[in-house]
């Protein structure tokens, strides 16, 4: 089970119709009903992964200490995830990153280092890059629509419009 971080499982910060990344614990909210899904999917089998893009990183405007902590936080709160692929690739450098979502990477590797099957994985995600990732890794996605100001490029096994329908979907086909 591959999971987004940012509007999937946090708040993001909206300005102009267009997400963006807590930047720090203060405002770092988990949306509701995502503890709980966690819970349920992980007591259902389903190993749990974060894979996310941190690109401010990359492009120096946040530290990637800051992202750190932000990710044992979210540990603290999600005891049930085994673990965060992170790529904090800035997204100008050519070829771009096998890491950097939509390319599969992140999801390829934590499948080979955990045992995961991809075909029988999920990837949930609110922008289209999560969407385009699950694709491309042989994933089923599910799409979760925060009305952002961004069209999909690919159209998604299912749309929802929150983590807790998207927990609803997988658990309804065990």
């Amino acid at each position: 089970m591959f999971l987004d971080r940012d509007g999937t499982l946090n708040a993001p910060l909206v300005r102009e119709s267009k997400p963006y990344p807590p930047a720090t614990i203060d405002e770092f909210q988990l949306l509701p009903g995502v503890a709980e899904g966690c819970r349920a999917l992980h007591a259902a089998g389903y190993v749990l992964v974060v894979a996310t893009n941190q690109p401010d990183v990359g492009r120096g405007t946040q530290a990637q200490a800051t992202v750190e902590a932000l990710h044992v936080h979210l540990q603290k709160l999600i005891p049930e995830i085994a673990r965060i692929e992170v790529c904090y690739d800035a997204g100008v450098t050519s070829p771009p990153s096998d890491f950097r979502k939509p390319a599969p990477g992140m999801l390829r590797r934590a499948a080979t280092e955990l045992g995961l099957d991809l075909g029988q994985s999920w990837m949930i995600g609110d922008r289209w890059r999560d969407v385009d990732c699950g694709a491309r890794a042989g994933c089923r996605t599910i799409f979760v629509d925060g009305g952002y100001d961004e069209a999909l490029r690919q159209k998604p096994d299912f749309t929802v419009r929150t983590f807790a329908e998207a927990v609803g979907i997988i658990l309804a086909r065990l």
